[in-house]
């Protein structure tokens, strides 16, 4: 799509904004989840205690930290626009994992468990990281 004038520049640079904040603030709150405990989750002990019912026996508080410093982190990132290619990067990591860990054996289709939602965040993060962050950016590089 050609920018015809300023304003459809300034709608693709909205529209791009509205993506990063929506994904990345829900990010940081799950990652505020497994380091905090905060907004009903389970802080680094229940998010432990979830990974060994999975069969992860070893490392359990390591892995929800490294998670939840992933999420937060990059959720960060991502939503200020600064380093937004590092914070899809972690985004990706972590979803990718979860991908593996959890939704893979379920397929696709998340009413069935799958990992529909996990690789669109992956699709999302990784497009917006390729085509930049637009202009409204909380750090300018």
């Amino acid at each position: 799509m050609l920018i015809q004038n300023l304003n459809d520049a300034s709608l693709i640079g909205i529209g791009l904004l509205i993506i990063r904040l929506a994904i990345g603030i829900t990010m940081m709150g799950h990652g505020c989840q497994k380091l905090f405990g905060w907004f009903g989750g389970g802080g680094p002990v229940g998010f432990a205690q979830w990974l060994k019912s999975l069969g992860i026996e070893r490392g359990g508080r390591f892995w929800s930290i490294a998670a939840g410093l992933f999420e937060l982190v990059g959720g960060f990132l991502f939503c200020t626009g600064f380093l937004t290619a590092v914070g899809a990067a972690l985004i990706s990591v972590v979803m990718m994992d979860a991908i593996a860990i959890v939704h893979r054996k379920n397929g696709f289709w998340i009413d069935k468990g799958g990992f529909e939602y996990t690789f669109m965040l992956i699709v999302v993060t990784i497009g917006i990281a390729l085509i930049g962050p637009g202009p409204y950016v909380l750090f300018p590089s």
